[in-house]
């Protein structure tokens, strides 16, 4: 999730898109860059770090022209650097691109534009574009872009200039958010409105497919080489909303941002034709996976809910036995691992103090160490053997939902990877899998449309102060993050329980002021689901069942039902935690707490 701004008309375009770019620095924040027109000629400005530093480089070598992009970077290929800042260069220096996304096809059109001849200057994906581009470029930039986008596989939002065509921006989109703002003998281009609220409030949100010419006093859109209109949009939001894009809080925004987010973080990892797993980022071989005796994953709080998930894909995917630490309790006792140990940091500032001291542990044990973060650059992700990455962009609110889901994705990807390299998964159930996991962003976004619904009861319930939750099996981990979001935000006190053990103990708290929250989708401990549920009803208990559509048992015994949409029960975490965090939303706004910035937390714990 990066930030791009564009420019064509009478000012300074420099100054305007580093204007938009200040207001795009939560979208990524490791390196910037502004190229512009004059005089025929590309003036680029590159920098790494915050945004600031790029100040500093403009104000000792300022550039200017009536024309330009900006770009600010969250790496997805490459590590931040001058060189793998954008925008980018074709070979001739003329053609300059800024990108979103991720091109998941980038290294078959490197080698093959490298057999004829293009000489690339940085790591990343993006960069196949600027030269794809100049390999079709025939003086006509727009064509051009068409025609390279042809080859194109992926996620993209681009805007795109060149040197011999100064009158023109071209821009495209797919999957990837792009708007168009409408000014007097001026336009600009972002990928969030809240860039360009200072300049214009007329806008065209680009659809997915559409290829755009944009001059000062002209805005030209074809899908399928075909020329179409897009309405055009009055905004009225003031500054602060438009960063929410429109949504009253951050975590209302990033809970509706999964379905993106989700899809973001396996694209470029997953194949959907040859269902293969490319994890080059990490080196763990076939041979290491053989001799491992055993995988630790140590993380806190929600990611320590993530890793409890995935012990249940390690073991029964890969079978590998698995052992869940938290962070500042692994550090603390005797541990017994060695150089035949995997051991997994999960953690998404990257800084978390605890899970740091745990990882510098391991390394000095011999052990191999990966992390799973969301921040580039972060102290874990440069101290461990190996990084992956969530795609997530930027988290604001304090309380974790996409990064949450980001983390699950990437332990999907990594259990399916070590299955796959062990042979423990049939190519039956690799297929089935595979499918499932590219169809899932379809059914996150179903699954969002039950926000109403969800909304209404946490009306009836945002009163009560406490609350249990109740899951079995592969979902026991998400009954957890469900009672901490409603804790941290709403400040009920609440508890997750694995079900089959409510009747040692917690069913003495159980009566008719006591609201239970369970998970009871499709999976193979149902029917001992569906008897929980009994023994809490006989108690007096009001039911909240998350189920699927069409279930005919749960459905009569639950007081409330949230319908989510059916996945194979692996994949089933990352829908049903869904609802879990709207329910905790709704509750705590409607309790008039600070959702975004909870009393006592904060987004990353740097002490112990």
């Amino acid at each position: 999730m990066c930030g791009i701004v564009g420019y064509i008309g009478s000012k300074n375009s420099a100054e305007v898109i580093y204007n938009g770019l200040e207001k795009l620095e939560y979208r990524g924040y490791d390196s910037a860059g502004i190229a512009v027109i004059s005089d025929n000629i590309i003036q680029t400005r590159r920098s790494v770090g915050k945004l600031k530093n790029l100040k500093s480089n403009l104000d000792l070598n300022p550039i200017s022209g009536n024309i330009g992009i900006g770009h600010t970077r969250w790496a997805t290929h490459g590590k931040p650097s001058e060189e793998n800042a954008h925008p980018h260069t074709d070979c001739s220096g003329k053609i300059v691109v800024v990108h979103n996304g991720i091109i998941e096809n980038y290294v078959s059109i490197k080698k093959q534009l490298i057999s004829e001849g293009h000489k690339f200057k940085s790591e990343t994906d993006t960069e196949v574009v600027a030269h794809l581009i100049e390999k079709y470029y025939k003086n006509d930039i727009l064509k051009a872009v068409k025609s390279a986008l042809k080859e194109v596989r992926g996620a993209y939002a681009l805007a795109v200039i060149c040197a011999d065509e100064p009158d023109k921006v071209i821009v495209a989109r797919y999957d990837a958010p792009l708007v168009i703002a409408k000014g007097k003998n001026e336009n600009f281009i972002a990928s969030d409105v809240s860039a360009l609220l200072n300049y214009a409030r007329d806008v065209i949100f680009l659809e997915n497919g559409d290829i755009c010419e944009i001059k000062k006093d002209t805005i030209n859109i074809f899908n399928q080489d075909v020329e179409v209109k897009r309405e055009t949009q009055k905004i009225l939001w003031d500054a602060i909303q438009a960063e929410k894009c429109g949504y009253k809080h951050f975590m209302l925004k990033e809970i509706y941002e999964q379905a993106q987010t989700i899809q973001d973080t396996f694209r470029g990892r997953l194949s959907s034709e040859k269902n293969v797993i490319t994890l080059d980022d990490i080196n763990i071989t076939e041979e290491f996976l053989k001799e491992i005796s055993r995988i630790y994953i140590i993380a806190c709080g929600t990611s320590y809910h993530a890793g409890l998930t995935a012990k249940f894909l390690f073991e029964s995917l890969a079978s590998i036995p698995t052992e869940v630490d938290i962070a500042s309790e692994f550090r603390y006792r005797d541990y017994v691992i060695d150089s035949k140990s995997l051991v997994i940091f999960i953690s998404q500032s990257g800084e978390t103090a605890d899970t740091l001291a745990a990882l510098r542990i391991a390394k000095q044990k011999g052990s191999k160490t990966l992390a799973i973060c969301n921040v580039v650059g972060s102290s874990i992700s440069r101290e461990a053997d190996n990084i992956l990455y969530t795609h997530c962009g930027p988290e604001i609110g304090v309380a974790s939902t996409k990064a949450f889901t980001g983390q699950l994705t990437v332990l999907y990807l990594l259990a399916l990877d070590f299955a796959t390299k062990l042979n423990t998964i049939s190519k039956e159930k690799l297929d089935l899998l595979v499918k499932e996991l590219w169809d899932l962003p379809v059914k996150v976004t179903e699954c969002l449309k039950q926000s109403g619904r969800i909304e209404k009861i946490a009306k009836e319930f945002h009163l009560k102060n406490q609350f249990i939750y109740l899951a079995r099996n592969i979902n026991y981990p998400i009954a957890l993050e469900g009672a901490l979001k409603l804790k941290e935000i709403s400040y009920i006190y609440a508890e997750g329980y694995a079900a089959g053990e409510m009747k040692h103990g917690p069913i003495a708290l159980i009566d008719e002021t006591m609201p239970v929250m369970v998970i009871a989708t499709k999976s193979k401990v149902y029917e001992k689901v569906l008897s929980n549920i009994e023994e809490a009803k006989a108690r007096g208990a009001k039911i909240i069942a998350v189920i699927n559509a069409n279930d005919k048992e749960i459905s009569k015994k639950a007081d409330y039902q949230i319908v989510v949409p059916e996945v194979d029960e692996f994949f089933s975490p990352l829908i049903n935690v869904i609802p879990l965090q709207f329910f905790a939303y709704y509750v705590a706004t409607m309790r008039g707490c600070d959702v975004d910035q909870p009393r006592n937390l904060a987004k990353s714990v740097t002490v112990e």
